[in-house]
C-alpha cells in the first residue's frame, strides 16, 4: 500500500470529522448522520466502512430489534487523534489569517479579469 493510499483516507474530509467525533466515544449510525452536516447516509456509509477495512474504528452489531450498531475507535484510530487534534487547532488559530489572505487575493485577481 503508498502513503498516498493512507493519506487518501485520513486526510478526506469526511474520514477526519467521523474519527474527531469518535474521539469522544462510542457513536451510533444515527448519532454520526445527526452530527456531520451535510453527509449523505450513503456517503457515511462508505466512510465508516472505508475507516473499519483500515482498521481505524470498529463496528458492534448488538442483537436487538431493530439491531443497534456501534461504532468506536481502535487503538490506531485513537492515534490518529494526535494530528487530527493539531490540524484542527492549527485551522481555528490560523482561519482569519487565511481569510485575510483569500480577501487581497480575490481583491487583486477581480481587478485583473
Amino acid at each position: 500500500m503508498a502513503v498516498r493510499e493512507v493519506l487518501n483516507r485520513v486526510g478526506d474530509k469526511w474520514s477526519v470529522l467521523v474519527v474527531a467525533l469518535l474521539g469522544g466515544g462510542k457513536k451510533r449510525f444515527s448519532e454520526l448522520r445527526r452530527t456531520i452536516e451535510g453527509i449523505s447516509q450513503r456517503m457515511l456509509t462508505l466512510t465508516l466502512k472505508g475507516l473499519e477495512r483500515d482498521g481505524l474504528i470498529t463496528r458492534t452489531v448488538y442483537p436487538t430489534i431493530p439491531p443497534r450498531v456501534e461504532y468506536e475507535l481502535t487503538r490506531l484510530g485513537r492515534s490518529l487523534l494526535v494530528p487530527i487534534t493539531q490540524l484542527g487547532d492549527w485551522a481555528a488559530q490560523n482561519r482569519e489569517r487565511i481569510q485575510a489572505a483569500r480577501d487581497r487575493y480575490d481583491a487583486q485577481n477581480s481587478k485583473n479579469r
